[in-house]
């Protein structure tokens, strides 16, 4: 049976490099026959507004309902976005604000500091870019961006990240040099779909 692998590209823009890295990704698991399904947020229509969980919480538009769908067909995901101020664009975070909800992707034991993880089974990698490069981001701030979406979003709600990675810096680099990031990511579609 055919991996099924959902692509969200997380960056506020169209027509972005990590739509491209994207794309390679997908031509890399389209060559293994995977079923493949894709949503860029730059096309998405919701509410940021996020003021916790509970009785009043907005309820979910069209565009994070099929997030959700996509999130709970999938075998396997990836997350493309930038890192802007050591995080992920406040659009993207909004996504996860609003559609990783309780009884979605995690629920909470009444009383306890403990949690069911409702994603279990899945795998996930995630493609971040950056101005800021990879080493330095290491050494100075201890790597916040993939530190996050690999244990307080898809560990959290129990994804399995298989390649957490990130591609800077982008303002320096080459055109070879992207066409190595682009060459890369299609390698991860292929190993994500085999």
């Amino acid at each position: 049976m055919a991996k099924r692998i959902f692509i969200w590209v997380a960056h506020p823009r169209a027509n972005s490099l990590c739509g491209s890295i994207a794309d390679a990704y997908k031509a890399g698991a389209l060559e293994t026959g995977a079923e493949l399904r894709r949503m860029d947020l730059a096309e998405m229509s919701f509410d940021t507004a996020f003021e916790g969980y509970g009785e009043d919480a907005l309820p979910l538009e069209p565009d994070l309902l099929a997030w959700q769908e996509n999130i709970a067909w999938a075998d396997h995901i990836l997350i493309v976005h930038p890192y802007w101020w050591g995080a992920m664009p406040t659009r993207a975070k909004a996504v996860l604000d609003r559609a990783l909800t309780p009884g979605f992707g995690f629920r909470y034991h009444t009383g306890k500091v403990a949690w069911d993880k409702l994603l279990k089974g899945r795998t996930a990698d995630a493609i971040i870019t950056s101005d800021t490069p990879p080493l330095l981001d290491t050494l100075l701030y201890r790597r916040p961006a993939r530190r996050v979406i690999r244990n307080q979003v898809l560990g959290f709600c129990g994804i399995r990240a298989k390649r957490i990675i990130q591609f800077g810096s982008v303002k320096l680099a080459s055109p070879e040099k992207i066409a190595g990031w682009l060459r890369r990511s299609q390698r991860m579609g292929v190993l994500a779909a085999s």
